[in-house]
């Protein structure tokens, strides 16, 4: 190990339901969308036959956690209400704790009270896009549930987050956004914080490249990276496709964000996702 990434020795491990799980071969975790609105077709579970069957394929393939999502955050999704939302993860939750009670499950909600429901009913990790902007409740709300907490950056909402790209320095207000934030969460006792830059949330292509590039530079934060890459607009534009046809693209850029730091790949495609891993462990052993 060299002598700066001794100083700068991220956080591998996390505490899930209890158990201490290490990241010292980095995860995979698997999207499920209950919504019927998602920018990927595919990625799109809407039945109790779906939502299962789908559960069931991304746990055999190796998946660590799943992600439920009940709110379409593409670019200028629809805003629905809390109930709509509470009402659709509430629902996946129920279908997947009962046939598989050992899996790990993330609820992707920046709403507290979302969060706390599927807290409540089972999950135990909470994954926010907004970093805690959109909900001033969401920091003691994890802080009262103890668990895990996803951080995600993000300006502006959903809706109107493509029209918020202006920035002076990318790099230095990303990593500052996160380092206020985190110091905030520490003070209420949050000791499980994972770090995700947001890829085409509030950044264009070419400044989702410039991260990706530099995922390093957030080491000095000695937190665990996220990456969300799977099927997005950075790739498939870039190569002139569909989402439907960026798995290749995917895995490229997968293989990119464990070279610079990823310690989680969060993902549509977990069969191809848990090989670049096995691959970049042979690299990195």
């Amino acid at each position: 190990m060299k002598a700066k990434d001794k100083i700068f020795q991220v956080k591998k491990t996390l505490n899930l339901r209890g158990n201490l799980v290490s990241l010292d071969t980095p995860a995979v975790m698997g999207i499920l969308n209950i919504t019927p609105d998602s920018f990927y077709s595919l990625g799109r579970q809407n039945t109790e036959k779906e939502i299962l069957s789908t559960a069931e394929n991304m746990l055999a393939e190796g998946a660590l956690i799943l992600d439920i999502g009940g709110y379409s955050s593409r670019p200028n999704a629809e805003d629905i209400s809390t109930e709509i939302e509470t009402d659709r993860i509430s629902k996946a939750l129920a279908l997947i704790i009962k046939e598989f009670p050992e899996a790990y499950i993330s609820i992707d909600t920046f709403r507290s009270s979302v969060a706390k429901v599927a807290i409540d009913q089972g999950a135990c990790i909470i994954n926010d896009i907004s970093g805690g902007t959109l909900d001033t409740n969401m920091f003691e709300t994890v802080a009262k549930l103890n668990v895990p907490y996803i951080m995600m950056h993000m300006r502006g909402t959903p809706q109107n987050m493509a029209q918020q790209t202006d920035y002076k320095n990318l790099l230095k207000e990303v990593i500052l956004f996160f380092s206020e934030r985190v110091e905030k969460l520490r003070i209420l006792g949050v000791n499980d914080i994972i770090l995700d830059p947001g890829f085409g949330f509030a950044k264009t292509a070419k400044q989702s490249y410039e991260i990706l590039q530099n995922l390093d530079y957030f080491k000095g934060l000695r937190l665990p990276l996220l990456t969300g890459l799977s099927r997005k607009s950075m790739i498939y534009k870039t190569l002139g496709i569909s989402a439907e046809e960026a798995l290749n693209g995917t895995t490229a850029l997968n293989m990119a964000a464990l070279i610079n730091g990823a310690s989680i790949l969060r993902v549509h495609d977990v069969k191809a996702a848990v090989e670049t891993v096995k691959l970049y462990k042979a690299i990195h052993p």
